[in-house]
């Protein structure tokens, strides 16, 4: 047997030690970083004029404007992903409590609907019009199923089973935060002037935008109904990530350019949003008495996490990355957000 003395033991241990920690310490600076412009954001959006957007606005902002004058802070990059990815499903999770189930029942099986019809609509249509333009059709099909589905989550989701290549991933993601972000913030700036109720509205942002964070971006101005449903019909196209993945390796698996043992991620916070919207609307209030003011601090927890993951989003966008080859690929994917966002407000 291999005999090791206590000295190399320690040995050992401290090379590990003297490894791990450099990177414990640039995760924890990451989220105090996204924490840090959080709390700028929520100071900004004090500010008159940009009172009107939010905190959620204010953070995606002043991220993308860092991103193009300093750029991405790639030591800290684990932290940042942490609060963008993580965090925010926390706070999706925790914005269950929110959620009147009663609502949920009445708009459902008509937001699953419409969810399906955005998503074929989105894929269908980037692809066709990407086609038309003899743009790049492997980025095309990615910016489509992040339109349809839910930005950037899927594209990194779909990217290894189609085969996508890295730059395409890369370069997908940074224009669907870019043209999310600019969606997000041109539904909140149309919002006082279009004749929608809040549910109406939220369901709009859900069903219309890219990203859960453009959504959250775009609905926490109309209240807590507006966000709760636009969050619920945001993620039953979440939710259609699962059979698209499916579909798209079996798919793959026929044409032999995929192997057999790939797995994909179940988007397993949206079960804990369903379980914490049934806990607060079944539970909460009738067999359990939570004094009004801490469930006042859970919501401000929720929308300080989801400013936070807001950070992450906006540091992704590089205006940079757009060359030539994801010109055509954008503008396709472009007019389709326009055409989904007229068809989506219309049908209201």
């Amino acid at each position: 047997m291999l005999n090791i003395n206590k000295a190399q033991k320690w040995t050992l241990f401290s090379r590990t030690n003297a490894q791990t920690s450099p990177n414990v310490f640039l995760w924890a600076e990451g989220i105090a970083f996204t924490f840090l412009f959080a709390l700028l954001a929520y100071g900004l959006a004090k500010v008159p004029g940009f009172d009107h957007i939010g905190p959620l606005a204010c953070s995606i902002i002043m991220a993308v404007i860092y991103r193009q004058i300093w750029g991405y802070p790639e030591k800290i990059r684990s932290g940042i992903e942490f609060s963008s990815k993580k965090l925010l499903r926390y706070a999706i999770i925790l914005y269950g409590l929110k959620l009147n189930i009663d609502v949920v029942i009445h708009h459902g099986l008509g937001l699953l609907l419409r969810d399906v019809g955005t998503a074929v609509f989105a894929i269908v249509l980037t692809v066709f019009l990407a086609k038309w333009m003899k743009a790049d059709s492997g980025l095309s099909l990615l910016l489509g199923i992040g339109t349809g589905i839910c930005g950037a989550a899927a594209i990194a989701a779909v990217s290894p089973i189609v085969k996508a290549k890295e730059e395409d991933t890369a370069i997908g993601a940074g224009v669907i935060a870019l043209v999310g972000t600019l969606f997000a913030i041109g539904y909140t700036i149309l919002r006082p002037y279009i004749h929608l109720t809040n549910i109406q509205y939220g369901i709009w942002s859900g069903v219309g935008l890219h990203e859960i964070a453009h959504v959250a971006l775009a609905a926490a101005p109309s209240g807590r109904d507006a966000l709760a449903i636009g969050l619920l019909a945001k993620l039953g196209r979440v939710l259609l990530l699962v059979p698209l993945s499916f579909i798209l390796m079996y798919w793959m698996k026929r044409t032999g350019k995929i192997e057999k043992d790939t797995k994909i991620e179940f988007p397993w916070f949206l079960i804990g949003f369903i379980i914490m919207s049934i806990f607060g609307s079944y539970v909460v209030g009738k067999h359990l008495i939570i004094p009004k003011t801490i469930m006042n601090d859970i919501s401000t927890l929720t929308t300080f996490l989801l400013t936070m993951a807001m950070v992450g989003l906006g540091l992704n966008v590089s205006l940079k990355a757009l060359r030539t080859k994801a010109l055509k690929p954008l503008i396709a994917m472009f007019i389709t957000s326009i055409l989904l966002s007229f068809l989506t407000f219309w049908t209201m």
